[in-house]
């Protein structure tokens, strides 16, 4: 069985109404529907605005879905009282995009790691501090840092902290939103080793939300492709990088950068007419699914 399944999810957004202006119903995700398996990468991947980040929000609550469903090892997580979400957040946590907004300015490291233990109310002090320390090591942050603040660390240490703090309640299930677009490049290959290691180490299962094409190939194992709020094509990572059937994931691949500066292009641009918005994914392989 799936750790997470979500089924027929739905997010709208209502835009208000100005002085010559309706208010308007937008479907920020729209019937969109995926499972996870327990020790997965699972990607998610599309251009800004596609739905991705609304569609890992839900997940967690953070962002109330509109319909759908979404159970984690079987429970429905959309059923939850907010005294069940609360404990069940223990299981599932978030990594955010942005390192430099997600973390509190004016709170030292130590204090932003030991945050959610104090609110679960989990462990003495003592126990709390020494956990701390070790979430810290187990990152790659050096424990003699933990009084600093935010600013006196790099990006990548920064997102190592949110990276630490999402792992302090020994969660199985992290959804990472664009966990190193933010980051320089040589930054970025440190902390996905890490992610991986972490995954190894500690059996996580991760949702992968990103934009990085190359990134998604390297580490997920399937991929769903979201466009307009819907997801037009999944499948195995490999097989749908090999032969991308959807017109959208065809112009999204052919974007990916090629190191040989002589090497041919073959650059794929959209025809929205080529697009039907209206069809259903449907089995083009084993376990290969398109809306064509």
């Amino acid at each position: 069985m799936p750790l997470v399944e979500v089924s027929h999810l739905v997010k709208h957004f209502t835009r208000d109404a100005g002085l010559f202006r309706a208010g308007t119903r937008v479907a920020a995700v729209n019937d969109v529907s995926f499972s996870i398996d327990e020790g997965e990468t699972f990607g998610l991947v599309g251009e800004s605005g596609s739905g991705k980040t609304t569609t890992g929000r839900c997940l967690l609550r953070l962002v109330e879905p509109s319909s759908g469903t979404v159970t984690f090892r079987g429970e429905d997580v959309l059923g939850f009282s907010n005294k069940r979400m609360r404990e069940a957040r223990r299981d599932m946590q978030i990594v955010f995009q942005d390192p430099y907004s997600s973390l509190n300015p004016r709170m030292r490291a130590r204090d932003i790691v030991e945050e959610p233990l104090i609110i679960h109310k989990l462990g003495a002090r003592a126990e709390r501090e020494a956990r701390v320390a070790e979430l810290f090591g187990l990152v790659g942050l050096n424990p003699a840092h933990l009084d600093r603040y935010p600013h006196q660390f790099s990006g990548g240490q920064r997102q190592r902290i949110g990276l630490a703090r999402a792992l302090a309640l020994n969660p199985s299930f992290m959804i990472l939103d664009e966990p190193v677009s933010a980051l320089d490049v040589s930054v970025q290959a440190q902390v996905v080793n890490l992610l991986m290691d972490l995954q190894a180490q500690l059996h996580l299962t991760y949702l992968f939300i990103a934009h990085d094409l190359r990134l998604v190939e390297h580490i997920c194992s399937r991929t769903a492709v979201m466009f307009l709020g819907k997801i037009v094509e999944m499948g195995p990572t490999a097989a749908l990088f090999a032969a991308p059937q959807h017109p959208y994931t065809r112009a999204l691949l052919s974007a990916i950068p090629v190191a040989d500066p002589d090497a041919p292009r073959q650059r794929v641009v959209l025809d929205p007419t080529s697009v039907n918005r209206d069809a259903g994914l449907r089995e083009i392989s084993a376990g290969h699914w398109a809306a064509v």
